[in-house]
């Protein structure tokens, strides 16, 4: 399995990425301990290179930084860009997750 990043986010990761004062290395993703549930998503830029341990997906000019222990809880996802009457955003659609809380800001495992 794999992590996918669908053509819409990529395009969102372009566009997030050129509002910035200097170009990023890449957007890193993971999983970080917190939360109503236990876990919650990390979107972060990267001013740095990935790190030796890290997968990297590339889409041409845009690069997703995944660490290991992120990637164990979100091998088989997708991220999306989801736009609807209330919101819009990234949005994982992630086979792992067993449930979130009220407000859909952290999962769990």
């Amino acid at each position: 399995m794999a992590i996918a990043v669908s053509p819409r986010a990529v395009e969102e990761i372009r566009k997030a990425s050129a509002k910035r004062p200097a170009t990023p290395k890449g957007l890193r993703v993971g999983i970080r301990g917190g939360g109503c549930t236990g876990f919650s998503y990390l979107f972060e830029w990267s001013d740095a290179e990935p790190r030796p341990e890290d997968k990297v997906l590339a889409y041409d000019d845009v690069r997703v930084f995944v660490d290991p222990k992120s990637y164990v809880f979100l091998d088989g996802s997708t991220l999306d860009y989801a736009t609807t009457l209330m919101a819009r955003g990234f949005k994982w659609v992630n086979p792992n997750v067993k449930g979130t809380c009220g407000c859909g800001e952290s999962v769990q495992f």
